[in-house]
């Protein structure tokens, strides 16, 4: 008899380690060098971890070898809670925070201990996968509700008031957004929880990369604008303070007492069952949380990551073909491509095509649950020299292409 794997993992799709990163690991043991632009993974292109983390880590390893608290150390949970604090959320304390494996395995608990077989989470199209991914392995239905790229990509209100079932369970907000690297106006967020509000939907807001703005943007945090709803925010330190391969996440519960009592308590169910997350990490969130300077150094004039975007986009606009929505957050583009001009049909052939001629990485916009083949996302952390010649080896490839 035949093993096969559980249903739910049908439609579960991974394309930034799919069929496409297994291609460029094939080419690399042949000995051709990729420019892997698919992972947000800053420290392989030369981003060193800050002092005050290797310093936290150091001094206090010893007071991670036995387990922790389920939810989290005390010290790295008041942490987390001073900062949430800081951007407005209120009536919460340590215990509505939970520190996670990263937001990875967080994400997953709070779907499997909310959703029963066909409920709806509503997201965005484009959206990271984690989220449509964990749905589908908690027996949930992911329903997209579409982000108008005409208006800078921020979520269409009047559709997600459509995409509203009987079975609709939550609504899922990623502020900063991946991919797009936008971030969303205070009014933009109100609204989505008016409809939440409504519906009486939870809401879930991915704003992992909130410290990771440019251009004077602000990020407001969505439990600060509705503390009557219940929103479960995660967070975490891979991306700000540059420590992806720690596993660093959290996610603080607000606005739940009295009314979601039970479903919270099923999310410590799933939290007890892992015992603690990784220790070690934990002893840096500290630390981390009060050295904000080290990320807003790559984020202003002069830092890696805003020259590096604006190189980007520097060369992009010289490519007859594609246009692409600036972002103002993260280290993401996501550009559209005109699928008429190159006769484009299949993303993924797109993706494959690039990496094999140019021998660039980069993840189709199917990837993201975006539901036509027109765009692609493009990681922009190589140093800018670098990144200046992918996009012109980028644009070198889209004079000649045209997909059979």
């Amino acid at each position: 008899m035949t093993i096969q794997r559980s249903e739910n993992l049908a439609p579960v799709h991974s394309d930034i380690r799919g069929a496409l990163y297994l291609e460029s690991q094939r080419m690399a043991k042949e000995g051709i060098k990729v420019l892997r632009l698919n992972t947000g993974n800053p420290a392989v292109f030369g981003f060193g971890m800050p002092e005050s983390i290797r310093d936290a880590l150091l001094a206090n390893v010893d007071k991670a070898v036995a387990y922790c608290d389920l939810r989290g150390m005390p010290a790295a949970r008041e942490a987390i809670l001073a900062y949430h604090k800081s951007k407005g959320i209120r009536d919460i304390t340590a215990d509505d925070i939970y520190i996670g494996n990263g937001v990875s395995e967080l994400v997953l608990m709070c779907l499997l201990a909310l959703c029963n077989k066909g409920d709806e989470i509503l997201m965005p199209a484009p959206s990271y996968s984690l989220w449509s991914n964990s749905t589908y392995i908690a027996g949930g239905k992911p329903v997209f509700y579409t982000c108008d790229e005409s208006n800078n990509w921020f979520p269409d209100i009047a559709d997600i008031r459509k995409k509203v079932s009987k079975r609709t369970r939550a609504i899922v907000i990623i502020n900063p957004n991946n991919p797009t690297g936008v971030v969303y106006p205070k009014q933009v967020l109100l609204d989505i929880a008016q409809v939440a509000r409504e519906n009486d939907l939870i809401v879930f807001s991915d704003e992992i990369y909130d410290r990771l703005l440019m251009d004077g943007v602000e990020h407001c945090s969505t439990a600060a604008l509705a503390p009557d709803l219940m929103v479960i925010t995660t967070n975490g330190l891979s991306k700000s303070h540059i420590i992806c391969g720690f596993r660093c996440g959290w996610m603080c519960i607000s606005g739940y007492k009295g009314r979601a009592d039970d479903y919270v308590e099923g999310i410590f169910q799933m939290a007890a069952m892992r015992l603690c997350s990784n220790a070690l990490t934990q002893l840096v969130i500290p630390a981390a949380l009060a050295d904000d300077e080290s990320t807003q150094a790559m984020m202003r004039p002069g830092g890696r990551i805003y020259e590096q975007r604006e190189v980007t986009f520097r060369e992009l606009a010289k490519i007859d073909g594609l246009t692409c929505v600036k972002n103002h957050a993260a280290f993401y583009a996501f550009p559209k491509v005109d699928v008429k001009k190159f006769n484009i049909t299949s993303d993924k052939k797109f993706a494959l095509d690039l990496l094999h001629e140019k021998h660039i990485f980069m993840v189709p916009g199917s990837g993201f649950d975006m539901p036509t083949p027109d765009h692609f996302r493009i990681v922009m952390l190589p140093e800018p020299e670098e990144m200046g010649q992918a996009i012109r080896d980028l644009g070198d490839f889209l004079s000649h292409y045209r997909q059979e």
